[in-house]
C-alpha cells in the first residue's frame, strides 16, 4: 500500500513501515518507483533493496529471500451501505465491476459460476473509477482487494460496507534478492520490535482502522 498523496510525495502503510525500519537499522529510506516487469532486474542490479508494496508471495516463494507474510488480503466485494445486497448470492443479474488485470478480475475468472451468475461484469482503469460508480449507482457492487476497500472507504468517509464473503486469498511480503539473508533478518527483527511496542498497530490503525499485521 504505498502511492503518491495529494502533496506530490510518496506515502502508504508499507512506505511508513518501511521508513520507520529504516530509521531504526539506521539506513537511509529511499522509496524508489520501478518499472514492475523489471523489478527482478532493479533487485539484482542493486538499484532497489528490496520489493517492499503489496508484493504477493504466492507463486514466487522460491524467487527471493521473503520477510513475510505480514499482511493478509482476500478479495472481496463492496456495496452501498443501504443496499440489500448481502451475500455473493445477492448478486445474481447485478452489476458488478473490477479492476483490469487485478486480482479480483483473476479470482472471478476462476469462479466462472459466480462470474455468469452477474447481470454484468465490467472492467475499469482503477478502483477510484470503480467506486464513483458505485456511488452513483452506474453499478451495484465491486470485487476488489480487502485491504484496499478498507482503507478507501475509511479515508474518504463513503457510506459503504465490504461484503463477508470472500473469493480468493493472498498474503504479502517483502521480497530480497535471494540470499540477501542478513538484510531480511534485521528488516525482520526490527519489525517483530515495532509489533512488540506498538508501532505497527498504531500505523496499521491509522490506515485501515484495524490492525491488519500478520508477521510471525
Amino acid at each position: 500500500m504505498g502511492f503518491v498523496g495529494d502533496d506530490g510525495q510518496f506515502t502508504g502503510f508499507d512506505l511508513d513501515l518501511a521508513k520507520e525500519v529504516a530509521s531504526r537499522l539506521g539506513l537511509e529510506f529511499v522509496p524508489q518507483p520501478i518499472n514492475w516487469d523489471a523489478k527482478d532486474m532493479e533487485l539484482d542490479s542493486g538499484n532497489i533493496d528490496c520489493i517492499w508494496n503489496g508484493f504477493t508471495m504466492q507463486g514466487r516463494e522460491d524467487a527471493y529471500t521473503w520477510v513475510g507474510p505480514y499482511m493478509a488480503n482476500n478479495q472481496v466485494f463492496v456495496v452501498n451501505a443501504d443496499s440489500a445486497i448481502a451475500s455473493k448470492t445477492d448478486l445474481a443479474g447485478k452489476a458488478v465491476e473490477v479492476q483490469k488485470d487485478s486480482s479480483g478480475l483473476a479470482a472471478l475468472q476462476d469462479d466462472a459460476d459466480l462470474s455468469a451468475s452477474f447481470g454484468s461484469l465490467t472492467e475499469v482503469a482503477d478502483y477510484n473509477t470503480a467506486l464513483m460508480d458505485l456511488e452513483s449507482g452506474a453499478c451495484d457492487a465491486v470485487c476488489m482487494d480487502s485491504i484496499v476497500a478498507g482503507y478507501q472507504i475509511k479515508s474518504s468517509g463513503k457510506n459503504m460496507k465490504i461484503l463477508d464473503d470472500t473469493l480468493s486469498a493472498e498474503e504479502y511480503g517483502i521480497g530480497f534478492k535471494k540470499g540477501e539473508d542478513e538484510l531480511a533478518k534485521a528488516v525482520h527483527d526490527t519489525l517483530m520490535d515495532m509489533k512488540d511496542d506498538g508501532t505497527v498497530a498504531k500505523i496499521s490503525n491509522d490506515w485501515f482502522g484495524s490492525d491488519v499485521f500478520t508477521l510471525k
